[in-house]
C-alpha cells in the first residue's frame, strides 16, 4: 500500500481483496469443478467460496454498506454505499488454468433517495491478480495506485502507435458486432488483446499497458473498480458515443485521454458503416490461395 495517503475505504478493503486473491490461488494450485450458471456461462466453487469471504469480510468491516456480488449477494441495496463485487473476474480463464483472472471491489456512494438504475458516484476500486501479485487501487481524488506506486495512463497520442484491448463476454457472445471492431481497430493499431478479464484489462489501461480497451455487454461488477482506476491514473471512461460511461450502460470504453478522440471517430464510422477496411472472407482468402497455387504449378 502507497505510504501517506489518508484511505478512507482502501486501507481496509485491499487486504480483503488480497485474502479473496489468496483463496482463489489456492483453488488454482489444485484444480477446480465447473459447472453451468447459463448455456453459456462458467462458475466454479472459487467462486462462490471467494464471494462468501468476500461478503464476511466486506459486511465485518463496513456493516452500514451494501453488496452487490456477481454470484447473486445481494444485501442492503438502500445504503448509502454499496461495494460491486467481482469474486473471480475471468472464471472461463481460471477453469482451464490460462493465468489471467483477479478480485474486484468498487465502491460507489449513493446519496439517500437515490433511484436504482441511477448512478451514483465511484469512490473506492480494488483489483488484486493474484497470480501476480499485482495490487491496483485508487480512491476518487487521491490518485491510482499499482503496488504503492503511483500510476497513470500512458502517452500514446494516435491509434497507429496504440496497442488495445477488448473482450467477448460469453453470455449472447454472438449477439453484438465487436468481431467486426476487432477486424478494424486490429488493422488501424499496433495490435490487440484479447485476455479474458475486463477488471485486469481496465487497470491495465490505468497502468499504462494497455492505451485503450473497450467491451459489449458488461455489468457493474465488472467495470465499478477499474473504471474509478482509470479516471484517477488520468484517462477516460465513456460510452460507445462518447456520453458519460454508467455503470448500467451495458459498454464501456476506456483510453488514455489521448486517444478518445480518434477512437470516437472510428467508433462513430463502423456503427455508420463508413470508412471501412475490407474484411477478407473465408471463401474469398480460399478463392485467392487457390489461385496462387495454381500459378505456381
Amino acid at each position: 500500500m502507497p505510504q501517506g495517503v489518508a484511505w478512507s475505504w482502501i486501507g481496509q478493503a485491499a487486504p480483503i481483496a488480497q485474502e479473496a486473491g489468496a483463496l482463489l490461488r489456492e483453488f488454482y494450485a489444485r484444480g477446480v469443478a465447473t459447472e453451468y450458471k447459463t448455456d453459456v456461462d462458467l462458475v466454479t466453487e472459487a467462486d462462490r467460496a471467494s464471494e462468501k469471504l468476500l461478503l464476511e469480510r466486506l459486511t465485518a468491516a463496513f456493516p452500514e454498506h451494501g453488496i452487490f456480488g456477481e454470484e447473486g449477494t445481494r444485501t442492503r441495496l438502500d445504503a448509502e454505499y454499496r461495494w460491486y463485487v467481482d469474486p473471480l473476474d475471468g472464471t472461463t480463464n481460471f477453469a482451464h488454468g490460462f493465468p489471467a483472472f483477479c478480485v474486484s471491489l468498487g465502491l460507489e456512494h449513493r446519496p439517500p433517495g437515490l433511484p436504482e438504475g441511477q448512478d451514483g458516484t465511484l469512490v473506492a476500486g480494488v483489483i488484486y491478480d493474484p497470480l501476480r501479485d499485482e495490487l491496483f487501487v485508487a480512491e476518487q481524488g487521491k490518485g491510482a495506485y499499482l503496488n504503492g506506486r503511483s500510476m497513470y495512463g500512458s502517452k500514446v497520442p494516435y491509434l497507429g502507435e496504440a496497442l488495445l484491448a477488448t473482450g467477448f463476454p460469453s453470455r449472447s457472445r454472438h449477439a453484438n458486432p465487436n468481431a467486426h471492431f476487432y477486424h478494424e481497430l486490429t488493422m488501424r493499431t499496433h495490435g490487440l488483446r484479447r485476455a479474458g478479464s475486463a477488471a485486469l484489462d481496465l487497470a491495465y489501461v490505468a497502468a499504462g499497458r494497455i492505451d485503450a480497451y473497450w467491451e459489449f455487454n458488461l455489468n457493474p461488477w465488472d467495470t465499478a473498480a477499474g473504471t474509478l482506476l482509470v479516471l484517477e491514473a488520468g484517462g477516460t471512461v465513456t460510452q460507445f458515443d462518447g456520453k458519460p460511461f454508467l455503470l448500467d450502460s451495458r459498454e464501456v470504453l476506456a483510453t488514455n485521454g489521448r486517444l478518445l478522440p480518434e477512437v470516437l471517430t472510428v467508433f462513430a464510422d463502423m456503427f455508420a458503416g463508413r470508412n471501412l477496411a475490407p474484411l477478407l472472407s473465408p471463401a474469398e482468402f480460399a478463392a485467392q490461395r487457390k489461385s496462387r497455387v495454381e500459378s505456381a504449378e
